[in-house]
């Protein structure tokens, strides 16, 4: 697998748009911490960026031997909002950014099935250009739960729109995310994005979901104690032959410093992968 750590580690969970620590520090955070990659998102540069400030950031990455593993390009899509889907209509600036910062994968949102042409159709100008799309299992999206998120694939069917997996949203909205979940969605799998949560009625945070209503839950370390079963993640990614992009995708942890929290996925990511690796 290719490790990748989403700049989304120096960003508050409900304030996607400033990051605590500027891109050069979090590049050098990253290869420290032993990661080959950066997930790019608009809290460091997005197509809201000008071209200078583009090439500079795409220079920072390279300059310390990682790559941009994919590019979410504008803030509605972090927040999955109404206008989130609008990149669609409009996606060559997306196709543009993610060509600077020399990243082959984009990620998108959809909200209704009136998406699903522009889907198609942005699918086909990246196509076009060597790049691909993605969109994430998440919450209140086409993307909720394993029987939605085939239906929209099948309906989009398209070889360069995929599926970013992502167990904790899977998880606030009841849904499986192990193995059998694992294998059904294989054939679309981009990149693996991995957060930590664990549910509780009292949690501090809460989220909506369309299926099952708002649930509550509290921020967790990858690698850290209860929460998502990632090594069952991880064996059922083994066991569909996946060994492409894994994204720490871990938003900032009140009281842990990004660095402590990056370094923690890492080792256990690799020490998990490797004793499934070695079974």
């Amino acid at each position: 697998m290719t490790l990748s750590l989403s700049v989304r580690i120096v960003e508050e969970f409900a304030s996607k748009e400033k990051a605590s620590m500027p891109l050069c520090e979090l590049a050098d955070l990253a290869v420290s911490a032993g990661y080959e990659g950066l997930c790019m998102r608009g809290s460091q540069v997005g197509v809201h960026s000008t071209p200078a400030q583009v090439e500079e950031a795409a220079r920072t990455v390279r300059s310390r031997g990682l790559k941009v593993t994919m590019v979410t390009g504008d803030f509605d899509i972090v927040y999955n909002n109404a206008k989130g889907p609008e990149c669609l209509r409009h996606i060559e600036p997306y196709l543009d950014l993610a060509e600077a910062l020399g990243s082959r994968l984009i990620r998108i949102a959809m909200k209704k099935p009136e998406d699903i042409p522009f889907a198609s159709i942005a699918a086909e100008a990246a196509a076009a250009r060597g790049l691909r799309l993605a969109h994430q299992c998440h919450v209140e999206s086409l993307f909720e739960t394993v029987a939605g998120i085939e239906w929209a694939l099948k309906q989009i069917d398209h070889p360069n729109f995929g599926l970013i997996f992502e167990p904790a949203n899977l998880e606030l909205c009841g849904q499986d995310y192990g193995a059998e979940t694992i294998k059904r969605l294989a054939p679309w799998i981009f990149n693996v994005y991995l957060q930590n949560q664990t549910i509780r009625s009292e949690g501090q945070l809460t989220l909506n979901t369309w299926c099952r209503g708002p649930v509550s839950f509290d921020l967790a370390n990858v690698g850290g104690a209860g929460g998502i079963d990632f090594k069952e993640v991880l064996m059922g990614l083994a066991a569909a032959d996946y060994d492409g992009l894994v994204t720490v995708h871990q938003s900032g942890i009140p009281g842990v410093a990004p660095a402590d929290s990056a370094s923690m996925a890492s080792r256990f990511l690799n020490g998990a992968g490797s004793q499934i690796e070695s079974k």
